[in-house]
């Protein structure tokens, strides 16, 4: 049994609570800790419902937390913007750590956290939990086992509605001191994704963002063109700005021999499966789609219970969780090359120095 606590109590944490309790066998909440006790208190509550008897301490301070309770892992559910410090100090505190998304918003201090981690012997995960969704599982599968043949293309389209109710309720939501917009936050989980699947490193970013609508300081509508080093091209799609509600997150791969798209609510629904071998293997698009699947009751969808079990396993068989600091730091390269490509007006190649990119004015001409 690992003792976890969570750091952080607001609108994500419920996914955390409820992977604490999907791997109950492996893990024991120990401790809640949020500046506003009553959410850590609710937190407490929703766990004992499912795990009752069970002893939580709640504190309002995270260090406090550390030094008293002492966890051998801590999820953080923070504000972006506190990850970095938050998750450094838990790593020299002797956790390992599950971070939300994005893994912080420099490269500088994501490369900090990554170090942290190597120099205490400790595990790092960022939650991106939807490359452990079903489908994108038997996507990742088909690629790795060349069925896709050469990547020619892929897109992700995230097409969401966070309206200005959603940025009031929190103020550090669309800053680019704690946040950034909707491709740091909505849009960081498609972007995970598409790199993934691509097979290679992005090497040069072309973008263009907007803010359409929201009351935030960053953007609420992105689009992108992304080429990766086996020449294959990327693009992105994504705004928080859809009338009415959330409509889709939705992947495309394209190769050579084959085409895959992911669809519904947050990837989650295979809507096509067409492969050169499908006839020999037997997994024809007619048997492998099931129109009637429905759309998780979130965009958050099931993955979170999954990505703490792999990183369990991970500790376990001491190797990397399946979604390392390395894979956070990628996607959040990609989302500063689109911040700098759309302040300088010009293509970024990759690597770059983001040291000197300040998002203030990023949308002056």
């Amino acid at each position: 049994m690992y003792n976890v606590a969570l750091i952080g109590c607001g609108r994500i944490s419920f996914k955390h609570i409820e992977g604490f309790i999907d791997n109950a066998d492996k893990l024991k909440l120990t401790a809640v800790c949020d500046p506003v006790r009553k959410r850590a208190e609710e937190k407490v509550s929703e766990y004992q419902k499912k795990v009752p008897n069970t002893n939580i301490a709640v504190y309002e301070d995270y260090r406090e937390m550390l030094e008293k309770q002492k966890p051998d892992i801590v999820t953080i559910a923070t504000e972006s913007g506190r990850h970095p410090e938050i998750a450094i100090t838990c790593l020299e505190s002797g956790c390992h750590v599950i971070c939300e998304k994005p893994i912080a918003l420099s490269v500088k201090d994501a490369e900090k956290m990554i170090a942290a981690a190597k120099k205490n012997k400790r595990k790092l995960a960022v939650c991106f939990q939807n490359r452990f969704n079903a489908p994108v599982q038997r996507m990742r599968t088909a690629l790795e086992a060349g069925r896709f043949g050469k990547i020619l293309h892929g897109m992700i389209q995230i097409r969401w509605n966070r309206n200005d109710a959603y940025y009031a309720e929190a103020p550090w939501r669309g800053t680019w001191e704690q946040d950034g917009g909707t491709l740091m936050n909505q849009c960081t989980h498609g972007i995970d994704l598409l790199q993934w699947m691509m097979g290679e490193n992005a090497v040069r970013v072309q973008a263009q963002t907007r803010r359409f609508m929201r009351p935030i300081e960053a953007e609420d509508f992105g689009a992108a063109i992304i080429e990766f080093e086996n020449g294959a091209i990327g693009i992105i799609e994504g705004t928080a700005d859809i009338f009415p509600t959330n409509l889709n997150e939705t992947l495309s791969i394209f190769g050579e021999k084959g085409s895959v798209v992911i669809g519904g609510l947050a990837v989650n629904k295979l809507e096509t499966w067409r492969f050169s071998d499908a006839n020999s293997i037997g997994d024809t698009e007619d048997k492998v789609l099931n129109p009637n699947k429905k759309d998780p009751p979130t965009v958050y969808g099931f993955g979170h219970s999954e990505l703490f079990k792999d990183f369990i396993d991970s500790i376990e068989k001491d190797r990397e969780p399946l979604v390392s600091g390395e894979s956070g730091k990628k996607a959040l390269e990609i989302i500063l090359a689109i911040y700098k490509s759309q302040k300088t007006g010009k293509p970024v190649d990759l690597p770059c120095d983001f040291s000197t990119l300040d998002m203030k004015g990023i949308f002056d001409k």
